[in-house]
């Protein structure tokens, strides 16, 4: 279950999905299979081969791609979403979501 964001939030993320660009998404975040971890970060793109390889040249497995047309997305949680954020500069949902160390 998502939460912690707005509707324009989501759909800003959409299309910017749509439009085959990688975008990147926090919310709030509770899944019992992962104690713990409060938050996730969608990092979507329509373009499947785009999004392979932005999970190839960030260590990743593309293998866990959710493809869910028209929003394929990879999760990121824990360190590596972490990581990710701070290499891409997206401070205000490193604040935002309290996930600075």
């Amino acid at each position: 279950m998502a939460f912690g964001i707005t509707r324009a939030e989501l759909n800003r993320w959409k299309q910017a999905v749509t439009r085959e660009e990688i975008a990147y998404l926090t919310h709030y975040w509770i899944d019992p299979r992962f104690p713990g971890v409060k938050t996730v970060t969608k990092v979507g793109c329509a373009n499947r081969t785009l999004l392979t390889q932005w999970c190839l040249e960030n260590g990743l497995n593309p293998a866990y791609i959710h493809d869910r047309p028209p929003f394929p997305h990879f999760d990121l949680i824990g360190p590596k979403q972490r990581e990710i954020l701070k290499k891409e500069g997206l401070w205000d949902q490193l604040e935002r979501f309290h996930l600075l160390d």
